[in-house]
């Protein structure tokens, strides 16, 4: 999260919780009423804490601001409160049955904002809610940016504005289902999100990717696992330690960090096999992967098995690098398979594909 925002939050928590009201009381009553009773849920950039009192019990109070979670949990003695960085949350895996979140990541660097929203899919369950505010623009391009000046109450802060439909593809990057994203006028415009965890996986992605893998859609096994390729027979892992990119074995999250290798998927519906996919829904992914690639510019990105590809682009295309690139300039390989299923590639063959994209061209 942008350091001189929290630097901001850190030094004005009092003059902000004197200056701002729980302004959706009504919208985070409904969001706690549509949890289970007893489902913990996480307030997520609580700020000085005005809505903990509309969003029930269990509760967790969490901000990257430290004199902020004081200031929440002073307001709320029963409410234990966590500092935390939003894109690299402390919690573990399904910890909570929703998360609201209020016009917090809106102040994440816009190249960050995939994995913060990753975090999220990380946190809840299948089928736990999350209630996301922030605040866009009208424009044509995906994403603004703006620090604010001496006309702000609060200067200095990072605003990261989104296009609404760029919002909604970065959700569904992060394996959620978006219910409802409403526009309220103001100005800025502010994004209301009402959406659900999917049963697949998120993105493991970051700037500065060397490679970025991209799948043709999760397995059900790998959706339920939260790691892709997951199956013991698929030799993707194999297939990365004989080509020397990594040692790391089905964690994608130490492979993104480590080795700066980011996997995605090119449909996040999880199927048994990929032979249920339709050719639509390759064309539709691959239209997101070309954003995510003009956002985070890895240096190249290989798709795994040629069904995609081919469905998306070029029904003729061959394993190698392809003429048409990703977002601005990344470049494009297409390899085999690694499923067990595609048993006449060998794994040689497979890491040889790996260690060939990752070069680059």
């Amino acid at each position: 999260m942008d350091g001189s925002t929290v630097a901001t939050y850190e030094r004005a928590a009092a003059e902000y919780a004197a200056a701002r009201t729980a302004s959706a009381a009504d919208r985070a009553r409904r969001f706690a009423a549509g949890l289970s009773a007893g489902g913990r849920r996480l307030d997520l950039g609580c700020g000085p804490g005005l809505y903990l009192p509309h969003l029930g019990r269990p509760i967790v109070a969490a901000d990257a601001a430290l004199a902020m979670v004081q200031a929440a949990v002073g307001s709320q003695p029963d409410v234990p409160g966590v500092r935390c960085d939003l894109t690299r949350l402390p919690f573990r895996r399904g910890a909570f049955a929703g998360v609201w979140a209020s016009k917090a990541h809106q102040h994440v660097e816009a190249d960050a904002l995939p994995g913060a929203l990753g975090e999220l899919h990380h946190a809840l369950p299948v089928g736990g809610r999350l209630e996301l505010t922030v605040f866009g623009h009208d424009g044509d391009e995906d994403v603004r940016s703006i620090v604010t000046g001496g006309d702000d109450q609060f200067p200095g802060r990072l605003f990261t504005l989104w296009q609404g439909d760029a919002l909604r593809w970065l959700l569904v990057g992060a394996g959620f289902d978006v219910e409802r994203l409403s526009v309220e006028e103001d100005r800025p415009p502010r994004f209301e999100v009402t959406a659900v965890r999917a049963r697949t996986l998120a993105d493991t992605v970051a700037p500065g990717m060397r490679l970025l893998v991209c799948g043709l859609n999760p397995s059900i096994y790998s959706a339920d696992a939260g790691v892709g390729y997951a199956r013991p027979g698929n030799r993707f892992w194999p297939a990365l330690r004989l080509a020397g990119l990594s040692e790391v074995d089905r964690d994608g999250h130490r492979l993104l960090r480590e080795d700066h290798i980011g996997i995605t998927d090119l449909v996040k519906r999880p199927t048994v096999a990929a032979a249920e996919l339709r050719a639509e829904e390759y064309r539709t992914g691959l239209a997101r992967v070309d954003r995510l690639c003009r956002l985070l510019r890895p240096a190249a990105v290989c798709f795994v098995g040629l069904a995609g590809w081919r469905a998306a682009v070029d029904r003729r295309a061959a394993v190698g690098w392809q003429d048409r690139p990703l977002g601005d300039d990344t470049p494009a390989y297409v390899m085999p398979s690694t499923s067990g299923l595609n048993a006449r590639t060998p794994l040689t063959a497979l890491a040889d594909h790996l260690a060939t994209a990752a070069a680059g061209p």
